[in-house]
């Protein structure tokens, strides 16, 4: 674990200022381009664990290369090159300040919001007598509000357009091109025998262009299923075996975590850390199709500061 990314503080040519995200340390280069660091911190609830997962981050940076390539002919998207293996490189956009959440499926933050009465998400209404992980007749867009800081918050497209935040064309215009993605990414997932469950898209603008930002269909931002379990799981409420973080969340919910005031953060034990690995590199091989090959440069900060630059 002594490679892992936890923290980076380069100073690259042009750099006008840095983000430090959750997972990601984001380098402004002269208002026009983007160095995109993908760490390999882990959040959950909103909450920065205290230890790295070694090779997360080339596993999310790899993997959301392979699906902006993917989508490219629906929507452009921002990035440019990846010179390394934990790095994307791409057009600084104006970020809209909305995540579009599609949901293919009654699970995860959808199921506990059902469970606890409600039958209506982000404006969405929810037909009775629905059960965890059951299908939706067509995926539903629950779209989050992009929080700074604290806790992303559900949103209605009606509250998005009416507070301004997004015009009412702007928006149908995302929720076209989520749907077209959220397609394209079932497609490819049940081409390796998964399910595309649900995910999240970031959108900014740059030149008056719409551009997907950020990454896509990652363990960060997506939830799969085995496609060839799911059937007998749901018929026998039996838990999904599924490829995502949202194994982290339980293990955290089951040690007394949710991210809530005086709340601690279990211990994070050596073998819980590799568990944790392997999880998001099994996710790579089955998602992708490809094995997955661990850079084991020893000095992983030198090797990203020498790529950014030589590609800058």
């Amino acid at each position: 674990m002594n490679n892992t990314i936890t923290k980076t503080n380069f100073n690259f040519p042009g750099q006008v200022d840095v983000y430090h995200g959750k997972v990601r340390d984001v380098y402004n280069i002269n208002n026009d381009l983007l160095v995109m660091i993908v760490t390999d911190r882990i959040s959950a609830f909103d909450v920065v664990l205290p230890k790295g997962i070694p090779y997360k981050g080339q596993v999310l940076n790899q993997l959301a290369e392979q699906f902006l390539t993917a989508t490219e002919d629906i929507v452009p998207n921002w990035r440019i090159s990846s010179p390394d293996p934990n790095v994307t490189i791409g057009h600084h956009c104006t970020p809209f300040k909305v995540e579009m959440v599609i949901r293919g499926y009654l699970t995860g933050h959808a199921w506990r919001t059902y469970k606890s009465g409600a039958r209506t998400l982000c404006g969405v209404s929810l037909t009775e007598g629905m059960k965890e992980h059951q299908k939706f007749d067509e995926p539903i867009i629950t779209p989050s509000t992009k929080a700074d800081e604290g806790h992303d918050e559900d949103i209605s497209k009606e509250e998005i357009v009416n507070q301004g935040i997004v015009s009412r064309e702007e928006y149908e215009q995302l929720e076209s091109f989520t749907r077209a993605i959220f397609q394209r990414g079932t497609e490819l997932a049940a081409e390796r025998g998964l399910i595309l469950v649900d995910t999240k898209y970031e959108f900014g603008k740059k030149d008056g262009q719409i551009y997907l930002i950020d990454e896509i269909h990652t363990p960060d931002s997506s939830r799969y299923f085995y496609a060839d379990e799911y059937k007998y799981r749901f018929d026998h409420d039996l838990p999904q075996k599924q490829l995502s973080k949202e194994f982290v969340r339980e293990w955290l919910m089951e040690n007394g975590f949710q991210g809530k005031e005086n709340q601690q953060v279990p211990e994070m034990t050596a073998e819980f850390v590799n568990m944790v690995t392997e999880r998001y590199v099994e996710l790579f091989e089955k998602v992708s199709g490809q094995a997955f090959l661990k850079d084991e440069h020893q000095n992983p900060l030198e090797r990203i500061r020498e790529n950014v630059v030589n590609a800058l």
